[in-house]
């Protein structure tokens, strides 16, 4: 459908802007040519020069071949052009977050809730941000509870941080009901891949249940396997299958799942999502017992623009194996402290 509302746009008007922001979106969102994207949105610019859409697109792609300070600049220059979009002011966060530059973090999202005071996900974001930083979930929590006060039935955007906080306190209860409000096929987390089922499997496994966690497990597998199947070059859904052989202990798939995941999407190819795979070959081994294997694959995560924080490495119980090993205690160092960009 894209394709064919492309090339007819094309045939009216070749060298209209619109033409190549569309063809600029398709190549972004249907091939991930970031390449070809950014030559048709510069084109686009030439002709659009106050279209906050050809800045953002711009920023969204620059970010994930590395390019951050470039990347925040698009996204500065998208807030000019339309100041009352939010996408493009939480742009800014998240790179700044990936960064860990918290300060930064902080003054965006500040701006963000000058233009935007009732919006919930990014009132909750400063005490998440401080979660991060520090370890310290009390002003989490307490923002959560204010929230829940008056909406108690969590949203999508709402639940992830509930839920987060309550994995953080280790309180399998209160995770209960923001992990009821999620699909099985949800993409529960920002830091890492998690299904439904899978996450019901960790809590389980966190209150001592072990037939409870494996049943969880089993059935996460029996659903992604089929995911996987359909779509056996798609890097998250082979990353997740290997995260749930890993939590049924079955070493050799798990690792050889992760390694596959890693290597359908590298880094090198694109740095947002290709560091995430990273972090999840690197919990993998952690589940399984490769603990030397865990730490080459989080040390380089951490090093490198990653949404893994201080906060979630200390707290979140998935990283529980590698506690005690000097090695963890140098990680948690090192996410203590800003990336150097080279």
């Amino acid at each position: 459908m894209a394709e064919a509302a492309i090339q007819a746009a094309a045939r009216l008007n070749p060298n209209a802007g619109e033409t190549h922001l569309a063809r600029a979106q398709n190549l972004y969102w249907g091939y991930l040519d970031y390449n070809g994207a950014l030559a048709e949105l510069e084109i686009a610019r030439q002709t659009l020069p106050n279209d906050f859409r050809v800045p953002l697109l711009m920023a969204t792609i620059q970010r994930r071949r590395g390019q951050w300070e470039e990347s925040t600049r698009s996204y500065e220059h998208a807030v000019e052009l339309n100041p009352r979009n939010i996408e493009t002011r939480m742009g800014i966060a998240i790179n700044y977050m990936f960064l860990r530059r918290y300060a930064d973090v902080r003054s965006a999202l500040a701006s963000a809730l000058a233009v935007f005071p009732n919006d919930l996900d990014t009132r909750v974001w400063p005490a998440y941000v401080e979660f991060q930083e520090t370890a310290d979930t009390r002003p989490l929590h307490q923002m959560l509870d204010s929230i829940r006060a008056t909406n108690p039935t969590p949203t999508l955007a709402i639940a992830k941080f509930w839920l987060a906080c309550a994995l953080a306190e280790r309180d399998a209860a209160a995770a209960k009901n923001p992990l009821d409000a999620y699909s099985e096929n949800s993409n529960l987390w920002g830091e890492l891949l998690f299904s439904r089922s899978l996450l019901e499997g960790i809590l389980a496994r966190m209150t001592k249940d072990e037939g409870k966690a494996r049943s969880a497990f089993v059935a996460a597998r029996a659903e992604q396997q089929k995911v996987v199947q359909a779509q056996p070059n798609d890097s998250e859904a082979v990353a997740l299958l290997g995260l749930i052989d890993a939590g049924l202990g079955r070493k050799e798939e798990a690792l050889r799942e992760g390694r596959r995941a890693v290597e359908l999407l590298p880094v090198e190819k694109d740095v947002m999502d290709g560091i995430g795979l990273v972090a999840n070959l690197a919990m993998i081994a952690a589940w399984v017992g490769d603990k030397d294997l865990a730490f080459e694959q989080l040390d380089r995560s951490i090093r490198l623009p990653s949404p893994l924080s201080y906060g979630g490495l200390k707290l979140f119980p998935w990283w529980d194996p590698l506690r005690g090993d000097p090695r963890f205690e140098k990680v948690l160092e090192q996410a203590k402290q800003p990336v150097a960009l080279k």
